[in-house]
């Protein structure tokens, strides 16, 4: 489950923290993990002074998106299930401090998304994809997503990566636009905590209202619930 750290001014989210990186999860949305998260945000909300935050998984993987044995165990309920996803999405989107997504390894559909809704990514250089699956595996993209992916990336990039499912290794992410930077195995998560630490005193509500506007027709989509898949 994710545990929240304060490095002075940042923040630390880790998605999972095991004692070998091993033997790692893949960080999938189950509802105690997204559970998880929103506490998280609401004790970074009430802290005071300059501060960011920085998401990071551990291990092979960042996230790995929606849980699979969540979708196959209740399709009735799959709506609301992604719509509390994208409400993830949209309360990262909405935090009145800057964000960091350091991306240690593979970040796949609504993984990759979440990293998306940050300020910065870093990526592993070495291994670990960018992917959104959801053509190969038949699944669509609700209104809310298609936003977020769309509003984030140049249009040419979200096509390609949403209709062929292409998977980004850090070069080819860092040129696309879907990441920032790079950075060895061992330095992602340092390399993340440095940018987080410069943007921290950029904090307040003004800030959150520059990103809110860059991003009000995806925040509009992620917002409404989704009724039928």
């Amino acid at each position: 489950m994710p545990t929240l750290s304060r490095h002075e001014s940042v923040f630390v989210l880790r998605f999972s923290e095991p004692e070998n990186p091993a033997d790692a999860p893949d960080n999938a949305f189950s509802p105690d993990f997204l559970d998880s998260l929103d506490a998280a945000f609401d004790e970074v909300e009430a802290s005071e002074g300059p501060a960011a935050l920085v998401t990071t998984g551990a291990g092979k993987f960042y996230s790995n998106g929606l849980d699979l044995s969540v979708v196959a165990s209740d399709p009735a309920g799959l709506p609301a299930y992604v719509s509390r996803a994208q409400r993830v999405f949209a309360r990262v989107l909405r935090l009145e401090l800057p964000t960091v997504a350091a991306v240690n390894g593979h970040a796949f559909g609504a993984g990759a998304m979440l990293a998306l809704s940050h300020d910065h990514r870093v990526m592993r250089a070495d291994r670990g994809f960018w992917n959104l699956p959801e053509a190969q595996l038949g699944m669509p993209f609700p209104p809310g997503m298609n936003a977020l992916i769309t509003t984030r990336l140049p249009h040419t990039v979200a096509s390609t990566a949403m209709l062929t499912s292409k998977r980004y290794a850090a070069d080819e992410a860092i040129a696309a636009g879907i990441a920032h930077e790079a950075a060895e195995a061992d330095a992602v998560l340092d390399r993340a905590i440095t940018v987080a630490a410069e943007m921290a005193p950029l904090r307040s509500a003004n800030y959150a209202g520059i990103r809110t506007g860059l991003v009000a027709g995806a925040l509009s989509h992620l917002d409404e619930p989704i009724t039928r898949l």
